[in-house]
């Protein structure tokens, strides 16, 4: 389903981003990154900087007259830590990578989908933009921005031949997990999986043009109840977040 396809993919340099454009190419697909570093494995390369309106914008020029079957916007940086402790130009770089910056590319290439009949937009997400953790305040509410802007798209987009998915991970074993999101990790018993299964699931979320999919048990559950019972997810997290602000207290 995905030979010959034309794919391009933010964050291929990243240790999933990476996995998952070398899973596209396996199926046959002609893979396409867009980023600052130039991944291995790929078919061709754009250099943008996604971070900053500037780069985003000439990115989004580059891309607006291409013909592409599939956009995958997985690049992502994150902050873990007191909000009040982050540094605001990473606060507004965080959030134009992680929200900006997929609306932004969509919004490019949707036209020339429309035209064609046909088409996928793929947001990578996260279990936090569902279930918004303490200490991960902009990353999970950057992506609670993405999953909404994935569902209110795919209603836009109905009937056109073009498709949206969103795929939310939990937590990947990546070089975004620094030693003290480790540490985090240890303290509450969070579930960390392995890159090569995440990456799996995704491109078969591609690959069956799902809707919505959502990564890991129990988590999984739990995006449905903080969507019904929010106080519930609130008092059953709340021992998880009081050992995270230790972690800060030191």
């Amino acid at each position: 389903m995905l030979d010959r396809k034309s794919v391009l993919i933010t964050g291929a340099s990243g240790g999933l981003g990476a996995l998952v454009a070398n899973h596209l190419t396996a199926h046959g697909a002609h893979v396409v990154a867009l980023g600052r570093t130039r991944p291995a494995g790929v078919d061709g390369f754009l250099h943008h900087d996604l971070s900053n309106p500037q780069g985003l914008e000439a990115a989004a020029e580059a891309i607006k007259t291409g013909r592409w079957d599939i956009l995958v916007n997985l690049a992502g940086v994150q902050h873990f830590g007191p909000v009040e402790q982050e540094d605001p130009e990473h606060l507004v770089s965080g959030y134009m990578v992680n929200l900006v910056a997929p609306v932004r590319l969509s919004q490019a290439v949707v036209p020339g989908m429309k035209a064609r009949g046909s088409g996928q937009i793929v947001n990578i997400g996260s279990i936090f933009g569902s279930i918004n953790f303490a200490h991960f305040v902009t990353y999970s509410s950057a992506k609670a921005g993405l999953r909404g802007f994935s569902q209110a798209l795919r209603r836009e987009l109905a009937d056109t031949g073009v498709d949206v998915t969103y795929v939310a991970p939990r937590a990947v074993r990546t070089a975004m997990i620094t030693e003290r999101v480790m540490e985090f990790a240890r303290l509450t018993q969070m579930n960390l999986d392995a890159p090569d299964a995440t990456a799996r699931q995704i491109v078969t979320a591609i690959q069956q043009r799902k809707r919505d999919v959502y990564l890991g048990f129990p988590e999984s559950i739990f995006v449905r109840l903080n969507a019904l019972m929010p106080g519930l997810v609130d008092r059953a997290l709340s021992a998880n977040d009081r050992k995270a602000a230790q972690l800060f207290a030191r």
